[in-house]
């Protein structure tokens, strides 16, 4: 019987994706497995089995699986904060506030609601009447916005508004302390977070938690932390320490048994689609003088990408309006930057062809065009910018990577997967079909850096699904059970 942890030396009748299913059909083939790297692929029967044996029985092996874009330790400490998903006024909102437990530090922490979607507004006087003295978070689901009460502004230090809402920066800080557990509580999160995501297949993930991730990771690597591969990026307040330790994008980080790796300079460049700040070149719908806003100017943001380029960093610039993607692309074209513009949720026509012709990687979240099609047709109706584009990036050329945004969507590359090929969570018909892409592309955004291919001499990253993903309904991707999850052909994940 294999345990978790033992390293695998054979997969026996298991069928190929990708260039190998060029090379097999869709024959069984048996795939030796050695130093943590696929050493061959023959017909079922022409090799020798050696070392552990996993018998695939027929089922489909695939490039282990990345999410390209997850705040780690946000996500590891949702089952801490009450859900607010299915809300759908602010009234309810208050009252599940006002009757939630209080963690441990006295704070009422709830998450996940959308108010662009309710028919009443949020106000301070709400929530102060159903949550009284206890400090009370709520934060929006894009997490760009948080909802406070009274007490809770009062224990922040921050002056309360009338409508109890912080927005960008001042909410990215209300979640910096509210993330900011400590080490043993945050480390015990996320090794679950962890070996929750190994049995969806997931071999690899690119950390975007707002704090100094080096040390956090290397604690973790060295206490034993081996469910996946780690990039983590830096953001601009941490930018001089990375240069002044030498860190450079792509390199290994020291005693992390080689599983984590310096990866970008982060950079927030508008807001969001919920908060009604991502920069847009026409209004938002019944607010004629709202266009969203750009929280970093051109002129700061060429800087960035200048400094980070010349210390050897990458870039991550989060842009979610079509005016905010426009400006990362001149300040890729002036710096000749390389990276990555996050969440792309709104691109120009002609800004496709820029990004192909500048190299520039387009890091998008699938689901999130699921989740956010309502509040898009609403808020976005007068915009005429290609909304949450798939289709359109791989057409112009442009290298797409498929990621969650975890906690704002879950860390499930199956929910993502099924949402670039179906464009629908629901019974609906697919929104705005003519983005979907095929799973073989979904899969293939899904790999690393979404590139990577089960080939000879690639590395054993691989998951053993149970059921062929390659014919798979809708649903059923989003249920795929993984038989197998590989890291280096040792075993993360054994159903």
């Amino acid at each position: 019987m294999i345990a978790p942890g033992e390293q695998v030396g054979f997969l026996r009748a298991v069928r190929m994706g990708g260039s190998a299913a060029a090379a097999f059909g869709d024959e069984p083939v048996d795939v030796v497995i050695d130093g943590g790297a696929v050493a061959d692929i023959a017909p079922t029967g022409a090799l020798r089995p050696r070392g552990a044996v996993i018998d695939g029985e027929g089922g489909r092996v695939v490039p282990g699986l990345w999410d390209h874009h997850v705040h780690t330790v946000q996500w590891a400490l949702r089952a801490q904060r009450f859900a607010l998903e299915k809300v759908t006024t602010a009234a309810e909102a208050a009252r599940l506030a006002g009757a939630a437990e209080t963690l441990s530090d006295g704070r009422v922490v709830g998450a996940g609601f959308r108010d662009g979607l309710w028919p009443d507004a949020p106000s301070l006087a709400l929530l102060d009447a159903a949550t009284g003295e206890r400090p009370t978070y709520l934060i929006n689901a894009d997490v760009h916005s948080v909802w406070l009460n009274t007490a809770a502004f009062r224990r922040e230090g921050f002056i309360a508004p009338v409508d109890g809402m912080l927005r960008e920066h001042d909410a990215f800080e209300i979640s910096r302390r509210l993330n900011a557990a400590d080490d043993a509580t945050a480390d015990a999160a996320v090794a679950e977070a962890g070996a929750a995501a190994a049995a969806r297949g997931i071999t690899g993930l690119v950390d975007f938690d707002m704090a100094w991730n080096a040390d956090a990771w290397q604690r973790r690597a060295s206490a034993g932390f081996d469910a996946h591969h780690v990039e983590f990026a830096v953001y601009p307040a941490g930018l001089q320490r990375a240069i002044d330790e030498g860190l450079r994008s792509g390199e290994l980080l020291p005693d992390t048994a080689g599983l984590v790796r310096m990866g970008p300079l982060k950079l927030i460049s508008d807001g969001s689609l919920g908060t009604r700040t991502a920069a847009c070149s026409h209004a938002y719908a019944g607010d004629p003088s709202n266009f969203g806003v750009l929280t970093i100017s051109p002129d700061d943001l060429r800087e960035l990408l200048t400094s980070a380029t010349a210390s050897g960093l990458e870039v991550a610039v989060h842009a979610i309006g079509d005016r905010a993607v426009a400006s990362a692309l001149d300040a890729f074209t002036f710096t000749q930057a390389r990276g990555t513009i996050e969440h792309a949720q709104l691109v120009r026509h002609a800004d496709l062809a820029r990004f192909a012709h500048l190299g520039v990687v387009a890091s998008v979240q699938p689901e999130h065009a699921v989740d956010d099609r309502d509040l898009a047709t609403g808020l976005w109706a007068a915009q005429q910018s290609i909304g949450y584009p798939l289709a359109s990036l791989l057409t112009a050329g442009v290298q797409v990577r498929f990621g969650s945004d975890a906690p704002v969507a879950p860390l499930d590359p199956w929910l993502t997967i099924a949402a670039a090929v179906h464009r629908t969570g629901d019974e609906r018909e697919a929104w705005h079909p003519e983005e979907r892409v095929s799973i073989e592309a979904a899969l293939r955004a899904s790999s690393r850096h979404g590139s990577t291919e089960v080939e000879i001499g690639g590395a054993a990253d691989l998951v053993l699904c149970g059921a062929d993903p390659l014919t798979s309904t809708r649903e059923q991707l989003r249920e795929m059970p993984v038989i197998a999850t590989l890291l280096g052909g040792r075993v993360t994940h054994l159903a």
